[in-house]
């Protein structure tokens, strides 16, 4: 077996961006796999790396029964290992740094919610805002970006297809799979990963092996070395196949 693990994006990946239901059959190949993968070892163990926050990645994380490879919430704030039931925020984290998020919190229900924007429930040190015009919500980005810079706020603001996502500039999903590969033991060159938007390059960067299924961005594809023909979650399960092969 050429891989130990597949770090796999959630949104766009392995279920829709939109309020769609998740593909729970496929999701149930998934965990057939994983369930291989920890017995006989023969396969790749398919993990997470996700921006959602930690109860969502938790959650799937059980749900596809992998067991034994920790998994990445929140771009790189916390780390999950499923083998010992821990949940590790990351040390650089500081108590300055998550004054920073609550103040943009604060402003982005002053500023930006009375027109609609809205941000994802359930984070600790990072943001994702949300408007039903994607248009609109995207050409807020520079001047968040203005902001955080002129307030002293170290965040990071970057796009999936219909979220902006404001991370702390040195956390992410890069400095997630550092994290992974040391309290783990696997490395690099064993690691796969699967990624659909530009922010996923932080996996590619880390990884030995990047694929992406047909939705991803555009700009992502050349990065990989395997493009599925097919999209989302088929895309994955055509990606795991091809690397487990």
């Amino acid at each position: 077996m050429r891989f130990d693990a597949i770090i796999c994006d959630i949104d766009g990946c392995l279920g829709p961006e939109s309020h769609h239901p998740l593909d729970a059959a496929s999701l149930a190949r998934l965990a057939e796999h994983n369930r291989r993968a920890i017995g006989s070892r023969d396969v790749p163990v398919v993990a997470l790396a996700s921006g959602r926050p930690f109860p969502f990645v938790e959650c799937l994380c059980r749900l596809m029964t992998n067991t034994a490879v920790p998994c990445i919430a929140e771009n790189g704030v916390w780390l999950y290992d499923p083998a010992q039931g821990d949940f590790v925020i990351d040390p650089n984290v500081t108590s300055q740094d998550l004054f920073s998020v609550g103040a943009l919190s604060q402003w982005i229900l002053r500023e930006l919610a009375p027109n609609g924007v809205v941000m994802q429930p359930g984070k600790t040190a990072s943001i994702s805002i949300y408007h039903p015009d994607t248009d609109y919500l995207m050409s807020l980005m520079p001047r968040i970006a203005e902001v955080s810079k002129s307030s002293g706020w170290p965040i990071r603001v970057s796009r999936t297809v219909r979220w902006i996502n404001l991370d702390l500039a040195h956390v992410s999903k890069a400095t997630g799979i550092e994290r992974l590969i040391a309290r783990s033991g696997l490395r690099k060159e064993r690691l796969a990963g699967v990624g659909d938007s530009l922010s996923d390059l932080a996996i590619a960067e880390r990884v030995a092996f990047f694929a992406c299924p047909s939705n991803a961005d555009e700009k992502l594809k050349p990065h990989a070395q395997y493009v599925s023909p097919k999209e989302e979650i088929e895309g994955v399960l055509d990606i795991v196949r091809h690397v487990s092969g």
